[in-house]
């Protein structure tokens, strides 16, 4: 063997044996799941945050709503009430659709399990079994409310962002749903 020979298979020896980049490959390997678990649990955060304040707002609007605190309501005083309520719902007011039905005694039949989250050419005033929404009922009438709201994924590449379901307009929906029964005057 030839003394450059030697020089190289020392070298390589010397390298395998060596522990000083290992550091760097374990940063390289781990960093990207943890980013990956960060930036996911950050868009599970924000979306059950939103959850909650679209909950809590659907709710507090439909006790004044109840209590008769929000006379003659329409579709857009409710709406406006809810992302009054809300401050955290991006574009409330662009993605926002509410939807009640007076609910038959006779039949008990609920809202459909199709949520329709956005129509602008909607009309408010149909009747079942399409969206819409109705005034508030009789006495002793019992009303079914359902707000949907879309939004768009904070991180839409992580694993969270690319498994939530889409919706047809591009985001994910987060429905509230509330019920009360008008009383007697």
């Amino acid at each position: 063997m030839t003394n450059t020979a030697r020089k190289m298979r020392r070298m390589v020896r010397h390298m395998l044996d060596s522990e000083s980049g290992n550091a760097s490959i374990q940063f390289a390997i781990m960093f990207p799941l943890f980013l990956t678990l960060f930036l996911s649990s950050f868009e599970f955060g924000i979306m059950m945050l939103r959850q909650t304040f679209l909950e809590r707002s659907v709710d507090s609007v439909i006790r004044e709503l109840r209590l008769g605190q929000l006379p003659n309501p329409t579709h857009e005083t409710i709406r406006t009430a809810i992302c009054d309520r809300a401050p955290i719902l991006p574009d409330c007011m662009d993605t926002l659709m509410v939807e009640m039905r007076v609910v038959s005694t006779v039949t008990w039949s609920p809202l459909a399990t199709d949520v329709v989250c956005k129509d602008k050419s909607i009309d408010i005033n149909v009747t079942p079994p399409g969206p819409g929404f109705v005034n508030v009922g009789a006495a002793n009438e019992m009303v079914l409310v359902r707000a949907c709201s879309v939004f768009k994924p904070i991180f839409p590449t992580t694993q969270l962002g690319m498994s939530l379901k889409r919706t047809d307009l591009g985001g994910y929906a987060l429905v509230a749903n509330s019920a009360f029964v008008n009383e007697p005057r």
